[in-house]
């Protein structure tokens, strides 16, 4: 379904599973599936439907939102919709920043995936391997083996541990700079 039609739908699930009054988990749970079917049209309409009718909005609602704009390709979105988090004063967590530093990645931003990994860093938000991987990638993929070294090499020093992802990434920027 696109357009109205998927709206429609959209606005017909949201009433029958919102018609006992408004219930956070499922809420995230619809948005949830919309992301889980790329469904990145229907999760905006759905997060829109859900403020104009004054239901709550968290950390889980948007994070839902945010990974179908990761799962499509909008980077740009997923960028918008953590600054209307933070307008909104909903917190940010390591889930919000590791999807859109992995939606940064994939579009080959690397430079904004930096961004947001300093403003995790630079915040209360906990760094995780995941996040810090997607930005290794994210340099990577952007051409900037160095970069991507120098944040392998402080993730090594650090205390996060390094996975299959980190080494991967990792292998790549150091094989692309000819230093392996």
């Amino acid at each position: 379904l696109r357009g109205p039609a998927q709206e429609e739908a959209v606005f017909a699930t949201l009433d029958r599973a919102l018609t006992k009054g408004p219930d956070p988990s499922t809420s995230t749970r619809v948005l949830s599936g919309l992301a889980k079917r790329h469904a990145l049209e229907g999760a905006l309409f759905a997060l829109s439907w859900h403020e104009m009718n004054n239901y709550y909005l968290g950390v889980n609602q948007y994070n839902a939102v945010i990974d179908a704009c990761a799962k499509t390709g909008m980077w740009t979105t997923a960028l918008h919709l953590c600054s209307v988090m933070g307008q909104r004063e909903v917190e940010l967590d390591t889930i919000t920043f590791n999807t859109a530093i992995t939606s940064c990645e994939r579009a080959g931003e690397w430079e904004k995936a930096l961004q947001l990994l300093s403003v995790m860093a630079l915040g209360k938000t906990e760094l995780s391997t995941s996040t810090c991987s997607a930005a290794v990638s994210a340099c990577d993929r952007g051409g900037k083996s160095e970069m991507a070294q120098q944040l392998f090499r402080e993730m090594a020093q650090g205390k996060l541990e390094l996975d299959t992802i980190t080494f991967n990434a990792a292998i790549s920027s150091f094989e692309k700079s000819r230093e392996w």
